[in-house]
């Protein structure tokens, strides 16, 4: 089995070198990762720019460029043979409900994804998150059942992991995303030539986090595990806006 490794910490990050060290194991891995944190890319790709490619002392290859340019420029031109899966992580803290919109980690699988490769995220939740090595185990029990059991229909999973030994996990569970109040203010300060400057605010606190969220089920100990779909369309709205756009 060939695994595309990657995530948006970067290639230093400690999450991705114990899913590295974890899957190894029971794979080939590769594993392409951008040069420096890229947290918050999102599925944005570099078109404005060349990408280069280089390689690390411990083997790992890194891109200036998005989480998403590393999986994209893996599977489409520098790997002689197609993944088998798509890994990306372990990510530094929680990418759960609207975290997903933005996430550098999730966007990387997503690109497996839409190439046609089974994908996972393998996000660790916590602030100041230490158990990668539960994370790197959970991910690595999912990848061997996604080898032995293969889902239909295409495959992307947002993954979240408690910060807990793996002894104390709970479970996993099947979850759907919740969702976060709006975001905090932007925080304003002023830089030494006295201009305004402005940090983007914390995400808000879970809004939408009852039973069968992945915010629930990380809070009770559980793994979260939520199937994710590309398809934007707001289908319910459809009638609503061809009645309003027929309306004179």
């Amino acid at each position: 089995m060939r695994i595309l490794l990657s995530n948006d910490d970067g290639y230093f990050a400690p999450g991705l070198q114990a899913l590295a060290r974890e899957l190894g194991k029971i794979a080939e891995v590769t594993v392409v990762a951008p040069e420096r944190d890229r947290s918050g890319a999102s599925n944005s790709l570099t078109l404005d720019r060349p990408l280069q490619l280089r390689r690390a002392a411990n083997g790992f290859f890194y891109v200036n460029g998005t989480p998403t340019d590393c999986v994209h420029l893996a599977v489409t031109g520098m790997l002689d043979l197609a993944p088998d899966m798509v890994v990306s992580g372990v990510n530094h803290g929680a990418n759960m409900g609207d975290d997903t919109i933005y996430s550098g980690t999730v966007a990387a699988a997503t690109e497996g994804y839409l190439l046609g490769v089974p994908s996972l995220a393998v996000s660790l939740v916590g602030k100041t998150p230490t158990q990668f090595e539960t994370a790197a185990a959970v991910a690595s029990s999912l990848v061997k059942r996604l080898a032995s059991r293969p889902l239909a229909d295409g495959v992307l999973l947002n993954v979240n992991v408690p910060d807990l030994p793996l002894s104390e996990l709970m479970g996993l569970r099947t979850t759907r995303l919740g969702k976060r109040h709006r975001a905090e203010p932007v925080v304003r300060e002023t830089n030494p030539r006295g201009e305004a400057i402005y940090w983007v605010g914390p995400a808000g606190a879970a809004q939408d986090a009852g039973e069968g969220t992945d915010f629930h089920a990380v809070a009770n100990g559980y793994v979260s595990v939520t199937p994710l779909q590309i398809d934007l369309t707001r289908f319910s709205q459809m009638a609503n806006v061809s009645s309003w756009l027929s309306d004179d």
